[in-house]
């Protein structure tokens, strides 16, 4: 009666499908964009912000005498082992 067939649904439901994932394509690309250009505004104006550190700069490391890993020179804390001289 009104002319519907199993093949017209299904290619309904691809059309339908492929603009549903296309839009949420452009959106993800636009998203990225965005992100992409406000990381270049930031490194511009701190150059040594493109690795994420908050000041640009590189931070001095001390060795700890007891297990041997490097931890920042300030600001560091007690690990919780009973021999650790933080």
């Amino acid at each position: 009666m009104f002319g519907f067939s199993l093949q017209k649904l299904l290619v309904l439901a691809a059309i339908v499908a492929a603009v549903w994932y296309g839009f949420k394509l452009l959106t993800r690309l636009q998203e990225a964009r965005k992100t992409d250009a406000a990381l270049r505004q930031n490194t511009a104006k701190r150059p040594g912000a493109a690795r994420g550190d908050a000041a640009g700069k590189a931070e001095d490391m001390v060795q700890c005498p007891v297990c041997q890993a490097f931890v920042p020179a300030r600001g560091t804390s007690n690990c919780g082992r009973a021999d650790c001289p933080y």
